[in-house]
């Protein structure tokens, strides 16, 4: 009996000894309503490798009006392109060497078009890309034949109903209402839908489905359609109820499904692309769309079967994700913070889920070509295994053991031993061409960061024994690009660095102060797992570490780099990431920093940074100083603070600026610095929560980070 009581105990409570959050109430207290076209505000589904991004209509109906909005994207892992060319460009044909190390470093940079260096740097910046891989909208009649616009659709309610996973959109046209439900699958990129309406029966609703070509610019708002689309498709019905469109793009090729609970027309119009309508005379139709780049993958759903999946899904996510419970807190910042929670933890799922880090802007729309940046996975991976979802991290990092190729390449190229991270990246590793992120250095110690942070939360030998070579060749160019000055009489990072501040000239900025802290925090983590593994300690780490740079700090403040006595005189290097935090924010306390001067930095920094000036990620790594320099309260007024790049919409997305109208790496860092602040990190023996005592919260299943 008593062992009966005891589990229902354990049931009940949490760690911290209290009631089970009622998970269900916290996740739908936000869920997403929209009432109006915003195209600021279209709603996303989505597994983590494939995702669809919605109008009011439940589809992507209006792609033109949503595209200076958030664009209405289809995209996937897998959906690469890269456009023809006569000539096969090497990333040879960028390098540019300057003076670092003491001797001449060859770094792969962005050129202009009008030198004969430049057709090959905007080639392979540009290509690889990722696709949008198709616009599927409805294609809707009104009653005297002619196509609708966006304004007559009327009486709108939709909804993102997060706790099952589903779009559910209502809206009226000429007075007939119409109900669609929208998800995604879980493991194929399908799409299924139902909808109601008299207009289904009426035969005046049906499917577009255009194929937009991709563009070779910054931004792909998945509005590009060529006049030679039709000879790229090729539309093959299978049955009266299931087509098939190819799709052969240049040297990609896929393949679209459609599957219908009615029969379809026989030979689909073709305008702007395809235009299907079911032939059969009843109000509800059920479909699914499924995208494959391989046929063997291409399954046929049934709607109802495919629903109670997804809702299974979405539910034994909720229930185990890490949670935090504000509901009986008054303070209305308090809602806010429960608000960016709730849906940071839906939109991070539906992005980041791939074998990749995702690009910034997820699998929503391009930013940078598609490309994902590798300093960025800190802020894309980190906070999956804080909120107990450490397999989403150790999925991600499969991206370094497929790149450390190119890596490795890279290092070697400059004259360094073991494995240099490339900072723009694709999924199989390529090395890009650029004039600032060819010089970063602080992805290169991320990988070590992800390693311990998976052994801390599993403490698997195998674990160690995976991924300990590759903290070695992490290490190894670590130690090997500290670069010991014969006249400071101590080892350097760089000439030839760029901070994560973007804001210094590579050629003459060294020893920065967060990339000095963080060098020797990988390298002592480094030499911990070397211990696990039964090895001695590796002489030359210890050589670089007992004689590297202290952190340059003048007047009391620490600055940028120790190349910029001005960090805070100077009004450009007071604006972009104030990186310096990070030394005591995103990292732990490391040998040789001083709590005293980080206060005062921290102060400078908070009173006199241009913060109009900055990055979504910004606001979090803010808090996260706060949280380690015990002022709580701050570190709730960095996460909430009223700038435009700390924008959080309606539909949670961090909004930056008209280019980039949305920024995952903000959602994934407020996950991060809100996680610290309710169990603290490794540096503290306890779990111990530093949001305001009169606050009433509940806390569950999120774990400490270093």
């Amino acid at each position: 009996m008593y062992k009966y009581i005891l589990f229902f105990l354990l049931l009940s409570t949490n760690s911290f000894g209290q009631k089970k959050i009622d998970r269900k109430t916290v996740v739908s207290r936000h869920t997403v309503q929209i009432s109006e076209v915003d195209t600021l505000n279209p709603l996303t589904l989505g597994n983590g490798k494939f995702a669809m991004t919605m109008d009011v209509t439940g589809l992507q109906t209006f792609p033109i009006k949503y595209s200076k909005g958030i664009p209405l994207g289809t995209m996937s892992e897998w959906g690469w392109h890269s456009f023809p060319t006569d000539k096969k460009y090497d990333i040879n044909e960028t390098l540019q060497s300057i003076n670092s190390h003491g001797r001449q470093v060859p770094y792969a940079r962005q050129w202009p078009s009008e030198v004969s260096a430049g057709k090959a740097s905007n080639y392979i910046r540009q290509n690889p890309h990722r696709i949008h891989l198709a616009n599927v909208g409805w294609y809707i009649l009104k009653s005297d034949g002619s196509k609708i616009n966006i304004s007559d659709v009327k009486n709108i309610r939709q909804k993102l109903d997060l706790w099952n996973g589903e779009l559910i959109s209502i809206f009226e046209i000429e007075g007939i209402p119409v109900k669609v439900v929208s998800l995604i699958g879980l493991k194929n990129d399908v799409l299924g839908v139902k909808i109601k309406s008299q207009l289904v029966k009426e035969g005046r609703i049906g499917l577009t489905i255009k194929y937009p070509y991709p563009t070779d610019t910054f931004l792909d708002e998945a509005v590009n359609y060529d006049s030679n689309e039709s000879l790229r498709l090729k539309l093959r019905p299978t049955n009266h109820k299931n087509l098939v469109i190819e799709r052969n793009l240049d040297s990609t090729n896929y393949t679209t499904l459609l599957s219908s609970s009615l029969n379809l027309n026989s030979e689909p119009e073709y305008q702007e692309g395809f235009n299907i309508f079911p032939n059969e005379q009843k109000d509800t139709w059920s479909f699914s769309l499924n995208f494959s780049n391989d046929t063997k993958n291409l399954k046929q759903v049934k709607f109802n079967e495919f629903r109670k999946q997804a809702k299974s899904s979405f539910h034994s996510f909720w229930d185990s994700v890490g949670m935090i419970d504000f509901g009986e807190t008054k303070d209305p910042r308090a809602f806010e913070l429960e608000r960016r929670m709730i849906l940071s933890l839906y939109l991070t799922k539906i992005n980041c889920g791939g074998s990749s880090p995702p690009q910034e802007t997820g699998l929503t729309y391009n930013s940078w070509y598609g490309k994902p940046h590798i300093e960025m996975s800190w802020w894309h991976g980190v906070h999956f295994a804080q909120w107990n979802q450490p397999e989403v991290l150790k999925k991600q990092t499969n991206w370094f053991f497929r790149s450390k190729t190119t890596a490795k390449t890279i290092a070697k190229r400059q004259g360094f031993k073991g494995v240099r991270w490339q900072k723009m990246t694709d999924n199989n590793g390529g090395e890009t061409t650029s004039s600032i992120g060819s010089y970063l250095i602080w992805q290169q110690p991320h990988f070590i960061y992800f390693s311990e942070l998976l052994y801390k939360l599993s403490e698997e030998k195998n674990l160690l024994q995976e991924y300990y070579p590759l903290v070695e060749k992490t290490a190894e160019f670590m130690a090997d690009f500290a670069w010991y000055d014969p006249n400071l009489k101590r080892y350097v990072l760089g000439p030839g660095v760029i901070p994560a501040q973007e804001r210094f000239d590579p050629e003459i900025t060294f020893n920065p102060t967060f990339e000095l802290a963080y060098w020797r925090w990988g390298l002592n983590t480094a030499q911990e797992w070397r211990t696990r593994m039964g090895m001695e300690r590796n002489k030359k780490w210890d050589k670089v570490l007992s004689g590297l740079s202290p952190l340059p700090a003048q007047d009391g403040l620490y600055l940028a780099t120790e190349s910029s006595p001005n960090s805070y005189s100077e009004v450009k290097f007071m604006t972009d990431h104030p990186s310096v935090l990070g030394a005591y924010g995103i990292l732990p306390r490391t040998d040789g920093l001083d709590k005293k001067i980080m206060q005062n930095t921290f102060d400078k920094i908070l009173t006199d940074w241009k913060w109009e000036e900055t990055w979504g990620w910004d606001f979090p790594m803010t808090a996260m100083t706060a949280i380690r320099l015990g002022s709580p309260n701050k570190a709730i007024d960095a996460l909430l603070m009223p700038i435009t790049t700390n924008t959080f919409l309606k539909n949670g997305h961090n909004y930056q600026n008209k280019t980039l109208r949305i920024y995952l790496p903000g959602n994934g860092g407020f996950l991060t610095a809100l996680g610290m602040m309710a169990v603290g990190t490794y540096e503290t023996k306890e779990a111990v929560s530093s949001f305001p005592k009169n606050w009433k919260i509940k806390i569950e299943n999120i774990r400490k980070i270093h």
